[in-house]
């Protein structure tokens, strides 16, 4: 058999280093263009031929330098996103949402977590921008001024989660705290509770937990509710945090019949600690949480509470950044909706 027939039968050699995208290229039969354009922006290519070029490259061990890639494109095909924690599992079902969306356009993405600091917020935007992000996810609309500046200056794209705010500047994906807790409030008063107590989170450096204090006020106010200051206790998310600001608020006179906790884990708290106490819930005290975590609906009883869209805030954050970057136009303001979940933690008081 002639030489050149045997050489072309041959797969590209990779025993003297790593396979190139040449050699992808070269097995995949078609140009170093196109394999370049289905690994790094699959969006604009076949989704077959996305599916033959990769399938090339994992046979071939063909890893894309992504440094030189981002030197060529000024682009690094990576997100970024500065979360507050992922202790809550609220969070990371907004990341893996995210991360799964970006995924599927051939994006990485890069988690960073602030603890409720927005000082250290800024020090983990600084090194995203640094590292070359194409976009920037942050929670809430509250901000460090030298965070905002960092994002403003460089032209990095961003959005803010978790809030929506139409006469902002910024834009944002999310959904009305305040209202939200007008909402979930208002259910408890249509019950016929007039005594109320708050387990908020805690409101300096955080705009939702204080957007759902505001909102509790305002739907008690507009009923001639009182809602006295000792009545209001400010925790850090926890079960032992929801547990000791129970023990509290039960020396409070008059006692509360409905208590309003500004996440699921502080109403997670309360409840076990008014269960551990003998307290009938709901027959003698009400709770409600906000989030809808997994656990809400497998308590006894199960916890009434706002449904947060979370999954899809990640998603549309994907979509919306991608398409900034892209030079498209897309919609600034997006408004979701928190869901109420009325269980079993909620009845009208006791006579």
């Amino acid at each position: 058999m002639p030489v050149g027939k045997r050489l072309q039968k041959r797969p590209p050699s990779t025993t003297q280093g790593a396979a190139t995208i040449v050699d992808v290229a070269r097995v995949a039969g078609v140009s170093v263009a196109t394999v370049s354009r289905a690994l790094s922006r699959p969006e604009r290519v076949r989704p077959e031929m996305v599916a033959k070029v990769r399938a090339v490259a994992s046979r071939l061990g063909y890893v894309p330098h992504s440094a030189a890639r981002a030197l060529v494109s000024r682009r690094s095909s990576t997100i970024g996103a500065v979360v507050p924690t992922v202790d809550n599992a609220i969070f990371a079902k907004a990341i893996q949402s995210l991360q799964f969306a970006l995924d599927d356009r051939g994006y990485r993405l890069l988690v960073a977590f602030n603890e409720y600091d927005l000082a250290r917020e800024t020090v983990q935007v600084r090194a995203m921008i640094e590292h070359g992000v194409d976009g920037l996810v942050l929670v809430g609309g509250a901000h460090d001024d030298a965070t905002l500046a960092l994002l403003r200056s460089r032209g990095v794209p961003f959005v803010y989660t978790w809030i929506f705010d139409p006469s902002g500047p910024d834009p944002c994906i999310g959904f009305d705290n305040r209202r939200a807790m007008i909402r979930l409030t208002s259910h408890l008063a249509d019950l016929g509770h007039r005594h109320f107590a708050v387990v908020s989170g805690i409101t300096r450096g955080n705009d939702r937990a204080a957007e759902r204090l505001h909102g509790v006020r305002d739907a008690l106010a507009a009923r001639g509710i009182e809602l006295p200051p000792a009545s209001v206790v400010e925790r850090p998310y926890g079960i032992a945090e929801g547990r000791s600001a129970l023990r509290l608020l039960l020396a409070r006179r008059p006692a509360p019949t409905a208590i309003v906790c500004g996440n699921d884990v502080l109403a997670f708290g309360v409840l076990f600690e008014a269960l551990a106490q003998g307290i009938d819930v709901p027959g003698a005290l009400s709770i409600t949480g906000f989030d809808d975590l997994d656990l809400a609906a497998q308590l006894t009883p199960p916890l009434t509470t706002m449904r947060v869209p979370s999954a899809e805030m990640g998603s549309r954050a994907a979509e919306f950044l991608l398409s900034r970057s892209n030079g498209d136009m897309v919609p600034e303001k997006v408004e979701l909706e928190a869901e109420l979940i009325v269980r079993g933690t909620t009845a009208p008081p006791a006579r």
